[in-house]
């Protein structure tokens, strides 16, 4: 059988489940694919799904995306993107308003430096709350006074700009 372009994935995972001290046989089975299988992806003869990729990664506790990358499922920038939005989800110490709007933000400077927002992107979240930053977020990506976004813009906005009287 002629070995595919997964070597690197195979050694790293061999690496990874070394690391792990667990034998191929345990991780077969804490990843729920034969133990067969599981050793041609380390010799680099099978490419695995993503399905697949994700149980063994679940099983070594260990990123999928990095496994994405390594077989080239996924590129490495978008693995990046991927992974800074789940540390930002995963915050405990930001309400969701507050971690859809840094998404927002995210988005927007990844734009302005020429990055297209990729899958799972904010722009469901910007659905939700509306307008460019998401509720509360004025121009420069800053919450207004009480984080509610008014139809004009933000309360930053119209709190900084004095009203002119109309004539």
């Amino acid at each position: 059988m002629a070995s595919l372009n997964v070597g690197n994935l195979g050694e790293y995972l061999r690496e990874q489940r070394r690391n792990a001290q667990l034998s191929l046989r345990q991780l077969a089975d804490a990843a729920g694919v034969s133990n067969p299988y599981l050793s041609q992806i380390e010799r680099g003869l099978r490419k695995p799904s993503a399905e697949v990729l994700q149980q063994v990664a679940k099983a070594l506790r260990i990123s999928a995306e990095t496994l994405y990358v390594r077989a080239g499922i996924l590129d490495e920038r978008e693995r990046d993107e991927l992974e800074t939005r789940a540390v930002i989800l995963a915050d405990p110490s930001m309400n969701e308003r507050q971690k859809n709007v840094l998404l927002q933000i995210y988005d927007s400077f990844r734009k302005e430096n020429g990055f297209e927002p990729g899958a799972g992107s904010g722009s469901e979240a910007g659905s939700e709350t509306g307008g460019e930053f998401g509720s509360g977020a004025g121009a420069d990506g800053r919450p207004g006074a009480d984080g509610n976004r008014t139809a004009g813009g933000s309360d930053a906005d119209t709190a900084s700009k004095p009203s002119k009287p109309s004539h």
